[in-house]
């Protein structure tokens, strides 16, 4: 089990309500041991087990909530 923390920039995160929306539904995606976001930087932090879920999948799922992670 690797563990893994890094910081992400998030396109069109631009209240409160959709730092708790990306928090909350992180935290319930398998894989996710922590997730917070920023609104004043614009970037996500998440803390995820490498072998259940990676980069590609929290950007996916990002993007299903209707914003983008830029992942380089």
């Amino acid at each position: 089990m690797a563990i893994i923390k890094e910081s992400y920039p998030v396109i069109g995160m631009e209240c409160a309500s959709c730092v708790k929306k990306i928090e909350t539904i992180l935290l319930k995606t398998e894989g996710i041991i922590n997730a917070n976001a920023n609104l004043a930087s614009e970037k996500i932090t998440v803390e995820y087990d490498e072998s259940l879920i990676n980069k590609k999948m929290i950007a996916e799922a990002i993007k299903k909530m209707g914003y983008e992670l830029i992942v380089g």
